[in-house]
């Protein structure tokens, strides 16, 4: 699931792709911004973290599920 974060005061936004579901992803986000965890983690496909602070997040753009394209079709 791709996912972009914008983080306050950066001229760039963070994308990753996550192997955890939309439900857990706004489940974190809710929790970091309701004042429960003060961060706002995310981990990859490759097991690498993604830690913000719960207060410089200015938007979670949640995607699709990537779907994973096998083969030599039309590009």
């Amino acid at each position: 699931m791709e996912v972009k974060i914008g983080v306050q005061n950066a001229p760039r936004e963070i994308v990753i792709e996550s192997s955890q579901t939309a439900e857990e992803i706004q489940n974190a986000i809710a929790k970091a911004l309701e004042g429960t965890d003060k961060l706002f983690t995310l981990a990859d496909e490759h097991g690498r973290r993604v830690i913000v602070p719960a207060d410089r997040l200015a938007y979670v753009e949640i995607g699709e599920p990537a779907v994973r394209k096998v083969g030599f079709g039309t590009l």
